[in-house]
């Protein structure tokens, strides 16, 4: 009898958790994480219960061990994310035609444009090598700091020293 209990006491012991417990514990790291890839409030609490609602049949059959919780959830998340993204993304951005005003919405003439094109590549041109490729790199191509500083062989504080002296050169040149 007294082996029996404690056969029952282990065995209930490596049952899982319950749904309760399993939320208990998880659903604050999860809804930060949530949170900072939406940072809205609402959204995050709303994605979070889509979360659980989505988790709660592989929790419930005890397919995910318990140390693993946190990361399957946030890989739930995740594909909810995704899934919400893709929804809006294909319903396009909704506009108000009433707002749109045509006159301050129209096209502006493509020469000016040529023109300042010009300038600004006439102002690039009397940059020296370096300043151009640190310029072309973290500006028009929107690489990071330390991306550019490995494509550079540079050190990350010398391409932003670069970066800050060609911009200050640029504005010097382009307002003369």
């Amino acid at each position: 009898m007294i082996n029996e209990n404690k056969n029952e006491k282990e065995s209930m012991n490596d049952e899982p958790k319950s749904i309760e417990e399993i939320c208990t514990s998880t659903w604050e790291p999860l809804y930060r994480f949530i949170y900072y890839k939406v940072q809205n409030r609402e959204e995050a609490e709303d994605i979070t219960q889509e979360t659980y609602m989505k988790a709660i049949s592989y929790l419930q059959k005890g397919r995910i061990n318990p140390d693993k919780y946190i990361g399957f959830l946030k890989t739930v998340a995740l594909n909810v994310l995704r899934d919400l993204w893709r929804k809006n993304n294909r319903r396009g951005k909704r506009v108000n035609i009433d707002a749109i005003h045509p006159n301050e919405n129209a096209i502006e003439d493509s020469t000016e444009n040529s023109t300042q094109r010009i300038l600004i590549e006439d102002a690039l041109n009397q940059l020296t090598k370096e300043q151009r490729t640190v310029i072309e790199l973290r500006i028009l191509k929107g690489y990071s700091v330390a991306e550019t500083a490995k494509l550079m062989n540079k050190k990350e504080v010398n391409v932003r020293v670069m970066q800050y002296r060609a911009l200050q050169l640029l504005a010097n040149i382009l307002h003369t």
